[in-house]
């Protein structure tokens, strides 16, 4: 689990911990078309869902890490409290103006069980933060540009920054093993098919959720407006594919064989 980042990430994350009571403008007056406040639901329901399995993954590996690595157990036991925080504050925003929570799938929870269910540290490293959360760093930008108000633009931007540094991380530790494993690009090739059939028969991206990106990026349901909405969310999923892509080659694949395996990614994002 090292890379020689680990100790700075560390310093890094202690101190920028937030705290959701004051970091967040809750008190901060808005009104939003129903419609819109209800796409606003659905999303913060499917980032608490993903949030979740993103908690469960590193906190499943800590107890595995020899004390020697100190920096490691530190930096992970930091990112578990990160993604905890993270399901606080987007849950509070879905139930800001309602009593109720939105849809979930199930395709996406087979997704993220797929997730939890990696038992090899290194390959569960590479789908969740090389592959997942790189692409979450890309949703979570599109909400703060598209944010229907302050609340909501505040906590993607505050989460947004701490899943840059989960992505730091995973990568740098994947570097560090490449040198290591000659065998590893061979393994995350095997992972990132092995995850691909195994949801081969699922409906992959809730399609509320989907919906609701639409009409966030729209504004609401004018036909124009929903047809760029439309666009909007496409460049979202094509940035996404690219930031895979270039997080890949990295890894070292050629960037033919990067595409190949971004387009295997699941659809549910995470």
């Amino acid at each position: 689990m090292w890379a020689d980042i680990a100790p700075t990430l560390y310093a890094q994350a202690a101190a920028r911990q937030w705290d959701p009571q004051t970091a967040v403008p809750w008190d901060d007056t808005f009104a939003l078309p129903a419609d819109v406040e209800a796409a606003v639901v659905q999303v913060m329901t499917y980032l608490v869902e993903n949030e979740q399995a993103a908690l469960v993954v590193p906190a499943r590996f800590i107890g595995r890490i020899h004390p020697h690595f100190r920096e490691v157990v530190q930096l992970l036991a930091v990112q578990v409290a990160d993604e905890a925080r993270h399901m606080e504050v987007f849950s509070r925003r879905a139930l800001l103006r309602g009593t109720e929570l939105g849809t979930s799938s199930a395709g996406g929870r087979q997704s993220l069980f797929a997730l939890v269910a990696e038992s090899d540290v290194a390959l569960a490293s590479f789908l969740l933060s090389v592959l997942g959360e790189g692409s979450f760093v890309d949703l979570l930008g599109f909400l703060v540009r598209h944010a229907p108000d302050p609340v909501t633009r505040r906590i993607c931007w505050l989460a947004m920054q701490d899943e840059r540094r989960h992505v730091v991380f995973g990568m740098a530790h994947l570097e560090h093993q490449a040198t290591v494993d000659p065998l590893l690009r061979d393994r995350l090739r095997a992972a990132i098919h092995r995850r691909h059939d195994a949801l081969a028969d699922t409906a992959g991206l809730n399609a509320d959720v989907f919906d609701a990106l639409v009409v966030l990026a729209a504004g609401g349901w004018n036909p124009d407006d929903v047809a760029a909405g439309f666009a909007h969310v496409r460049a979202l999923q094509q940035a996404m594919d690219q930031g895979r892509q270039r997080r890949l080659v990295r890894l070292g694949f050629r960037p033919d064989e990067a595409a190949a395996l971004s387009a295997l990614h699941t659809r549910n994002f995470m």
